[in-house]
């Protein structure tokens, strides 16, 4: 009756930009007695319904009739729709079913963005490899540092494990470290560039006394443990030689209580808010009862909230002189913001406007866990992809999908997530989404795959809890099916440092450990190094089209077609045989992963196998 991802029925499809005319055509069954018809569109800011009369077009066969009308948004922003309908029987509602089908009553609302007309997003980033650095676990030059705070403990091996056992006062204080820095991620760019990385998104650099960095004690300074701001710049330079850009982590929801502005372990030689309301930092906080009682992150007293709409404080992080753009002159090539959903919008207006002004290229993408086009945050629906603030968020959706599938999931249901998001998002976000498997706050997607589900179980047993051998052979399995999907999809692959070495563990600090080098496992390397050739090689994978092929079972496969190419993806999770008939437009098609069609057609996928087969298209999207 309705499907709002064919452009019979919803003409364009996806998201469009404000002044687009949109033409909406839906069948109904002759016997329903329709006698009128409306699309009911509801602007996703306020609520406001706006009706738009459906015209009766014709016959569909004999048996249905067909209904259209134009809509036309002038204001970009997102809105939700179903249509009304007037039958013998009352009022009858068409809606979104569980899966994207159209139902009659009891489902969901179709969502239609609409984003700024001159919206664009970076163009290096498509079609190119993210890695994903936690600076403290990756690579030590061994160069001796300066000015290291003398309560830090640093690990004497670089194979023992992450700290994490409380200390006497039962807290998990994040102390101790490895000393990974700069210089060592320097050395290994030979090895970042061989694995196709085109962008290194590095986890906070800034100093901080903790190993995550995530409570920010100074944000003109580089950590001393990772080194100093000329060698942040020999980084970024000698990363540009060789095609790689560097992402920074912008953490300015908050700063830690151990900091230059907060200073409430008088760490400092200068006043800090905790010390005095005379501090020149006092306004940036929210203090209930100055000095012990303030705002914070999650409750975390170490984690005292910033007033973003103080215009001090927005001027130090947004200014022309500020942090965002210092941070770009000297090599950065943009920002991820740390829980971006919790940075008001104003701020994020700023954040864009201050990264846009000093490199129109630079990229500005955020932390958000949701479906980022319509999630309501603090009570009001949020604008993060409409034009006027980030240009990507991490795929948290995708990795979802994709992990959810590969452990016995509903096929069906991973791919309508897939397609949903696509629906969704401008085009234009989509081709440089950050698409994770895995990152600092989540399990390595080794042991999410393969391992004992982790439950409520605590750190205890999380630090005793290895892979067998058994679990181990087939998560190595299950990961290459999972970084297939994750490079073939739409967006960027984003690769969490060590994934591609067969790294596993749990949760924080578990999924922390330091690059098992020496000690990796060299098949699953070399296959990671071979899909990033793929995605050199293949226009399609910089914004092609997506087309689902088949989503039942065990196996998923789609189309990705544009630039002059287009690859057939195929993958099965099962631990049997799986086939997939080809249409006829591939028989002449290039193996690029696993094996030819037989003489029938058919693709054989091997147990946890995958398929890619690629064809070069014409100027008419023909072979």
């Amino acid at each position: 009756m309705f499907n709002s991802r064919n452009p019979m029925h919803r003409d364009p499809v996806g998201a469009v930009p404000a002044g687009t005319r949109v033409h909406f055509k839906i069948t109904l069954p002759r016997g329903l007695g329709c006698s009128g018809a409306q699309l009911v569109m509801r602007n996703g800011a306020d609520g406001r319904e706006e009706p738009c009369g459906l015209f009766w077009c014709g016959m569909n066969g004999d048996g249905a009739e067909w209904w259209e009308c134009h809509f036309e948004a002038e204001k970009p922003g997102v809105y939700f729709y179903d249509f009304k309908l007037e039958t013998p029987c009352g009022h009858r509602r068409l809606m979104r079913g569980p899966i994207g089908e159209a139902v009659f009553d009891g489902g969901a609302l179709w969502q239609l963005t609409v984003y700024e007309k001159e919206f664009k997003t970076p163009d290096w980033l498509a079609g190119g490899v993210i890695y994903q650095i936690f600076p403290d676990r990756f690579d030590s030059s061994g160069q001796a540092k300066t000015g290291v705070p003398a309560d830090r403990r640093l690990h004497e091996s670089w194979d023992e494990s992450p700290d994490w056992r409380p200390d006497g006062q039962g807290n998990v204080t994040n102390s101790d470290y490895f000393g990974g820095d700069l210089a060592g991620i320097r050395e290994k760019l030979p090895y970042l560039k061989s694995l196709g990385v085109t962008c290194l998104y590095l986890n906070p650099v800034f100093e901080a006394h903790s190993n995550h960095r995530y409570n920010t004690a100074d944000y003109t300074k580089i950590d001393p443990l990772l080194g100093t701001e000329k060698d942040f710049r020999a980084l970024c330079a000698e990363a540009a030689s060789m095609g790689i850009r560097v992402l920074l982590d912008g953490v300015f929801n908050h700063t830690g209580s151990d900091s230059v502005y907060f200073n409430r372990q008088g760490r400092y030689p200068g006043t800090g808010a905790y010390q005095s309301k005379e501090s020149p930092y006092y306004p940036w906080y929210q203090f209930k009862s100055w000095p012990e009682q303030y705002a914070c992150w999650w409750g975390f007293p170490t984690l005292p909230n910033v007033n973003k709409e103080n215009p001090e404080y927005r001027e130090y992080i947004c200014g022309e002189n500020g942090i965002i753009r210092r941070w770009l002159r000297a090599g950065a090539a943009g920002w991820r913001l740390d829980v971006a959903d919790e940075l008001p919008d104003e701020f994020l207006d700023a954040l864009r406007q201050a990264v846009k002004r000093e490199n129109p290229e630079a990229l500005l993408a955020g932390e958000i866990w949701e479906d980022a086009s319509n999630k309501i945050a603090y009570g009001k629906r949020r604008r993060y992809l409409l034009g006027e603030q980030l240009d990507s968020v991490m795929n948290y959706p995708f990795r979802n999908a994709v992990l959810g599938f590969l452990t016995g999931g509903d096929a069906a249901a991973s791919m309508e997530t897939i397609l949903s998001v696509l629906e969704n998002y401008p085009p234009q976000v989509v081709r440089v989404l950050m698409n994770n498997i895995g990152t600092h706050d989540t399990e390595r997607a080794l042991t999410a795959l393969a391992g004992e589900p982790r439950r409520n179980r605590g750190r205890q047993w999380q630090s005793e809890t290895r892979l067998s051998p058994e679990q181990r052979t087939r998560g190595l399995a299950l990961m290459r099916c999972a970084s297939f999907l994750q490079y073939t999809l739409p967006g960027v692959p984003c690769l969490y440092y060590g994934d591609e070495a067969g790294t596993e563990g749990y949760a924080d600090p578990f999924n922390r450990a330091p690059f098992p080098w020496g000690r990796e496992d060299g098949e699953l390397t070399r296959w990671y190094r071979s899909l990033g050739k793929l995605r050199a090689r293949c226009a399609c994978l910089n914004g092609g089209n997506f087309l689902p092929v088949a989503a039942d079972g065990d196996v998923f496969s789609y189309v990705r077609s544009g630039g002059g190419d287009a690859l057939l993806c195929a993958a099965n999770r099962s631990t049997e045989e799986r086939r997939v008939v080809v249409p006829p437009e591939w028989s002449g098609a290039e193996a690029v992963f696993g094996t030819l069609p037989d003489t029938r057609g058919t693709l054989i996928l091997p147990p946890f196998g995958t398929a890619a087969l690629r064809r070069v298209l014409d100027r008419t999207g023909q072979r």
